[in-house]
């Protein structure tokens, strides 16, 4: 998944407090992040499936690549575009896409048009303004908070190019490294992930 679901959490919550009373009102404001932390979970999850399906499918043309000289990342890259245009998939990764969040702006939009869909269906909210102004201040939080996160990860990742040693992207090292210094980031700007 693209952003950890913890940080996930967190995003939801805050959308959910800045939001509200202002925004939209609630009786249960944890139900309310719940259900948001859901939608964008599940948002996620499908370019996640995506993923795991463009690699079983390269897995049945190894030899074709190998023949042909094609390299993994590239046939990766065109399957992917294929099924996305296909099946009108909002592509997630901000950076496929050359933005500077780990989310891209299409995806974010695409989220607050659910979240406000959710809201407006669920009988725990009240929306206080029209359902498109409602969208922008949540796209308005959303991008501030993955600013702010994409600005963590970049610190954590690199302080691990900082080691005296090379370590590998993806090793069990590189994962227990970036975790610790991600935690350690969060904590320079408050963010406790476990509320």
């Amino acid at each position: 998944m693209l952003l950890p679901r913890e940080f996930i959490g967190y995003l939801s919550r805050q959308l959910v407090t800045r939001l509200t009373p202002r925004i939209i009102e609630t009786s249960d404001a944890s139900s309310a992040a719940q259900i948001v932390s859901g939608i964008i979970e599940e948002e996620l999850a499908v370019e996640d499936r995506l993923n795991d399906e463009v690699r079983d499918l390269l897995s049945q043309y190894a030899d074709y690549m190998r023949e042909n000289n094609v390299s993994y990342q590239e046939m990766f890259r065109r399957i992917k575009n294929t099924l996305i245009t296909q099946r009108k998939v909002i592509r997630a990764a901000g950076r496929d896409t050359g933005d500077h969040m780990k989310l891209s702006r299409d995806k974010v939009n695409d989220l607050s048009h659910k979240i406000v869909a959710e809201l407006r269906k669920s009988r725990e909210f009240r929306l206080k303004k029209a359902p498109n102004d409602v969208r922008l201040e949540i796209v308005k939080y959303m991008t501030e908070l993955l600013s702010l996160e994409d600005k963590i990860d970049r610190a954590a990742r690199a302080k691990i190019r900082t080691q005296k040693r090379e370590i590998g992207e993806g090793t069990e090292e590189y994962d227990l490294l970036l975790k610790r210094y991600y935690a350690e980031e969060l904590k320079k700007f408050g963010i406790d992930l476990s509320h």
